[in-house]
């Protein structure tokens, strides 16, 4: 019995002695992960992204290599074609398999990804967010965008100035100008949204609030012949025809290439399209100035994506979503891939960057100060851009009797054929 007791008491030390051992070791473990950098993060907690722009897949990888490698925190990126990213993502969130991090395009998605968004709102990195360029569902932050893009009239500062293209008058006694000098004043080309898409969210973007406009114009309640920004937009579009060559004879190249050559004083494009005329020898200043509908002095700014977080995640992943994405958006590293590695405008005022061309300066600078008005056009009918407003905008340039005016009602059959 006194055995027994003895060798009861000897297993209970030893017992006691190994919690303590573990004890310390797992201390031991946590003092070395913070020395490597991992600030408190588990090593082994891993997120995933699933992101729909295919061609910053290979940089994303190496920028979660850089994070994993700084924090100890595993990244995986899983790939996509692009093409249904969406519907792979619903096909992942329904069967309960859904990414960490997503990628949403617009508010449209996001609506119909709701109960699966997370509430941003109190993360820090949001107040960094430009001026209107977060993505809301019921005024609650959802969305980051990856960057921001911006179209107006990217102009030749050798033969353009601000004021020549104020308002409705100055932008047409411009054209005439030119057109008697032998110079086209302003070019478009004959792709769909170069040729109608982009420049047709003028006078939606200008309404008090485009999204109520375009959900009264789809139920029949209002038209764009009876409202007052198209009844200007078909004059401008009157000028265009009147005093400039057919967009339907120019492409893209085309229209860049002259504008590029100095044959051109204006054309209606992206900070995109500098990508082309650093082709060129371009041997004058290029900026972007607002299409001067009603007056307007903004440019045309807008997302194309945007980072969200899979709310449905438990409270630790959500959390190391988080801390990427801070991260991303905070340190040297992150910042630079945005910037250099994604080639991304900037969407968050705190990301700097000196290394930007004239054009995506522009876009910034508008970004940064609010002075922006938003892409309505992601909100219109899927695909009424190539398959009804093309076609319109086709027959207006080919016809040289019908008027702006006659060209706004076309659209406004367009736009019931599209919703029907």
């Amino acid at each position: 019995m006194k055995f027994q007791k003895r060798t009861l008491g000897s297993l209970l030390i030893v017992a006691l002695l190994m919690i303590l051992a573990a004890c310390s070791g797992n201390e031991e473990a946590g003092k070395e992960s913070e020395s490597k950098g991992g600030a408190g993060k588990s090593s082994n907690q891993k997120i995933t992204i699933f992101q729909s722009k295919v061609e910053i897949s290979d940089q994303l990888e190496a920028l979660a290599k850089e994070y994993t490698k700084e924090t100890g925190v595993e990244v995986e990126v899983w790939g996509t074609t692009g093409d249904d990213y969406f519907s792979q993502l619903q096909i992942r969130m329904n069967s309960n398999q859904g990414p960490s991090i997503f990628s949403l395009q617009n508010v449209t998605e996001a609506e119909k990804m709701k109960s699966y968004v997370y509430d941003m709102d109190s993360e820090g990195y949001v107040k960094n967010i430009a001026p209107g360029m977060e993505l809301k569902v019921n005024d609650k932050v959802v969305g980051v965008p990856y960057g921001v893009e911006g179209f107006g009239l990217v102009y030749n500062k050798d033969l353009v100035k601000p004021e020549d293209v104020a308002d409705y008058d100055s932008f047409v006694r411009t054209l005439e100008k030119f057109k008697a000098e032998g110079i086209n004043g302003f070019g478009l080309s004959k792709e769909a949204y170069f040729l109608i898409g982009h420049i047709s969210n003028y006078p939606f973007a200008l309404q008090k609030n485009h999204y109520e406009y375009i959900d009264e114009l789809t139920d029949g309640k209002v038209t764009m012949a009876e409202t007052k920004e198209f009844q200007e937009f078909g004059k401008f579009m009157d000028a265009i025809k009147a005093n400039t060559p057919s967009p339907l004879d120019v492409t893209y190249d085309k229209e860049v290439g002259d504008f590029a050559a100095g044959k051109s004083a204006m054309i209606h494009q992206g900070n995109w399209a500098y990508g082309m005329l650093s082709d060129f020898n371009v041997d004058f200043e290029v900026g972007m100035l607002p299409f001067p509908l009603m007056g307007n002095d903004k440019l045309a700014v807008g997302v194309g994506n945007n980072w969200a977080i899979n709310g449905k995640k438990d409270e630790a992943e959500v959390k190391a979503a988080n801390d990427f994405l801070n991260w991303m958006f905070t340190s040297e590293i992150g910042q630079r891939y945005i910037v250099e590695e994604f080639g991304f405008v900037p969407a968050l005022t705190n990301i700097k960057s000196d290394k930007l061309d004239s054009l995506s300066q522009d876009v910034l600078n508008a970004s940064n100060s609010g002075k922006t008005i938003p892409w309505a056009l992601n909100y219109f009918p899927a695909n009424i851009i190539p398959n009804d407003f093309a076609p319109k905008a086709e027959e207006f340039f080919l016809s040289k009797d019908m008027t702006g005016k006659e060209f706004i009602e076309k659209l406004d059959d367009a736009w019931k054929s599209a919703v029907k």
